[in-house]
């Protein structure tokens, strides 16, 4: 490692897995040093902790194999969350400007107002995302700090979570040995790894599929306007490709990720493959074209309501680069073909992580998305966000928290 480079790791919690990706900083040069993807164990459902065991021994595998790969020694991390309850909308402040020209000050006093909105008890605001500043009825401005005028607005488009599931998040890192720098939603690190700045200037819609969740961000004008998670994913298709071939879901996984396809009419009715059976019989020839026929509806289910949610969001005519497809689920063949048929008119393409140099050969991956994207952390050149804070060292895991939460509330 190069003296005086800086060492960043993300780890991406989703249903089905943990990925790990540890970069090296060098000034403007980023490389990619260690990786790693374990199962979650059945720790995580639909993007949330449900056993605090399983989850911390699936983060210890996975940041100690990127570690030992990387030849270095992790104590900090950047964590990627989504899940039920995470969610975004839009808000607004407005502050007068003191001494008629905007300071940093006047800035910082105008976000808090637009973030300064009534939260359910449950929630907690994860980022609040400056999309434009406007002075004296002057809109479109991105840096206002300098410029004159009398009254300062900013519109800012803000992401809550589940106040409960960031701290059974944070707890698992904790019990794992680990601080956590910042807790990013997933959907907001995919983005930083998959798109480009021309497309998140024309318009365009990030669908992150996990295992048990959809991620959605929607961009225009180099601003978040839409984010989602959807309760929905890749796990749901494997449950049901476990019913209909009569397979355990462990093989279910395996076949979906090697055969499967899209679009039932891009298969021929010869291909076969060889499907293991429950109970120790036999495994069964089946025509592959059944597994697709099982995939279709689905994934049809699944982009229907990314349509749905793009015309909530209110500017679908707006997104001239259209949707770019990620996460595990979008590796399976003909899944850009399929949305583009659902999505009608709009241009569909599945996004790997780019922007950084190393072991790019591993991470070209759509399953390392976010865990590549929360070590780019771009997010400055998208959108400020405003982290969540340190866990306190303490005596115990509670104290940490209860420090955590004191910064919050």
């Amino acid at each position: 490692m190069a003296r005086g480079s800086e060492i960043v790791a993300g780890v991406d919690l989703g249903s089905s897995k943990v990925a790990a990706v540890i970069m090296e900083i060098d000034g403007s040069e980023r490389n990619i040093i260690g990786v790693s993807l374990v199962p979650s164990g059945g720790g995580l459902r639909e993007g949330q902790v449900v056993s605090i065991e399983r989850t911390t021994e699936a983060i210890m595998r996975a940041v100690d194999e990127a570690a030992r790969m990387a030849g270095c020694t992790i104590s900090n991390v950047r964590v990627g969350i989504g899940g039920s309850g995470t969610m975004g909308y839009n808000s607004d402040g407005t502050v007068a400007i003191r001494g008629g020209r905007v300071n940093q000050t006047d800035v910082d006093r105008v976000l808090e107002g637009a973030r300064a909105v009534p939260l359910h008890s449950d929630k907690q605001i994860l980022h609040a995302l400056p999309q434009e500043f406007i002075i004296d009825g002057h809109d479109r401005i991105r840096t206002p700090v300098g410029m004159n005028g009398v009254r300062l607005e900013a519109r800012v488009h803000v992401i809550t979570a589940n106040r409960t599931a960031l701290i059974n998040a944070i707890e698992c890192c904790s019990k794992a040995g680990l601080t956590v720098d910042k807790v990013v939603f997933g959907g907001l690190a995919s983005s930083a790894a998959v798109t480009t700045r021309e497309e998140r200037e024309l318009g365009c819609v990030v669908v992150d599929v996990g295992g048990g969740t959809v991620d959605l961000a929607v961009w225009y004008d180099h601003a978040l306007v839409h984010t989602v998670s959807l309760d929905w994913g890749g796990d749901e298709l494997t449950k049901q490709i476990a019913r209909g071939l009569r397979t355990p879901v462990r093989s279910a996984e395996s076949i979906k990720q090697r055969f499967g396809c899209a679009l039932a009419t891009m298969v021929s009715d010869g291909e076969t493959m060889e499907v293991p059976s429950v109970g120790g019989r036999e495994p069964q020839i089946r025509q592959r074209h059944l597994l697709c026929e099982i995939l279709e509806p689905g994934l049809e289910e699944m982009f229907t309501r990314v349509a749905e949610e793009i015309d909530v969001a209110g500017c679908r005519e707006l997104l001239a680069a259209g949707v770019v497809l990620t996460g595990g689920t979008a590796n399976l063949e003909a899944v850009a073909d399929l949305g583009e048929d659902i999505l009608v008119g709009m241009p569909v393409r599945v996004g790997t992580p780019r922007g950084a140099g190393g072991l790019v050969d591993v991470v070209q991956d759509a399953r390392y998305a976010t865990a590549v994207g929360l070590c780019l952390d771009d997010f400055d050149t998208m959108s400020q966000p405003v982290g969540v804070a340190k866990p306190q060292r303490g005596s115990g895991v509670w104290s940490k928290f209860r420090g955590l939460i004191d910064q919050w509330f």
